[in-house]
């Protein structure tokens, strides 16, 4: 069983994970987790220092680094991928970049033994992030995922679908005709654990890549700007007059 080291920011928690049954521990998923938007780049890096120190093993143990990729948070995405390809460079590790929805579907299963699963995350400014999944001994994508305004969700009927994500619990209006919304787990959020999980059948699938080509997955075109990306926009701006 490889050591796998998860990181996840694309929503309100963060959190970091860390795979290692090698150990023959009861627990071989530890976790540290943290909210608040505006602290996830300071909180990342001592997590995963704390997990390294009580697993008692050091980066370099680790055979990959997961991260969640996105749908998310456009700030929260770049940080879990700046800092895994970070950890990544520095200890020579690939880098397996994973969908965020997925990890609620496989919250939902863990928590219900549900096989047929639609993930609602929480987009802001009035739509969602949505997919929909089933599991065969593995993940399968019934619905890719996509971004609409949650009256537009349009999962496939399917018998035993188990809804879960905080996109309920945002607009319960919008669902409140939508029969796949009934006893909706909507605390489900995304969480390392989960890709720290679903990251062994990723690295033996081949799907890990250098730090270099590691990308987050946006569905939204970007909304906010960094300082620094204001600050060459308005120098392009004098220039152009």
């Amino acid at each position: 069983m490889p050591i796998i080291l998860a990181i996840e920011t694309s929503s309100e928690l963060a959190s970091c994970a860390l795979l290692n049954s090698a150990d023959g521990a009861d627990t071989p998923v530890l976790t540290r987790e943290t909210t608040g938007v505006r602290t996830h780049s300071q909180s990342v890096l001592p997590m995963v220092q704390e997990l390294l120190r009580d697993a008692g093993i050091a980066l370099a143990d680790c055979d990959a680094i997961a991260f969640g990729a996105g749908p998310g948070s456009f700030t929260g995405v770049r940080t879990a991928c700046g800092v895994a390809q970070g950890l990544a460079f520095g200890a020579r590790k690939p880098v397996l970049p994973l969908v965020t929805l997925e990890a609620m579907a496989e919250a939902c299963r863990a928590r219900t033994g549900a096989t047929e699963v639609l993930a609602v995350l929480d987009a802001r400014m009035g739509e969602v992030y949505w997919a929909q999944y089933r599991w065969t001994g593995e993940w399968q994508v019934v619905r890719a995922p996509a971004l609409c305004a949650p009256g537009d969700v349009a999962p496939e009927p399917v018998d035993g679908l188990a809804a879960c994500g905080n996109g309920f619990a945002a607009d319960p209006d919008a669902f409140a005709d939508a029969p796949f919304a009934a006893g909706a787990y909507a605390d489900i959020l995304p969480h390392a654990r989960e890709f720290a999980v679903l990251g062994v059948a990723a690295l033996a699938a081949g799907r890990a890549v250098p730090a270099d080509e590691a990308q987050p997955l946006y569905l939204r075109n970007k909304v906010a700007y960094t300082s620094a990306e204001r600050q060459a926009i308005n120098a392009a701006k004098a220039d152009a007059r």
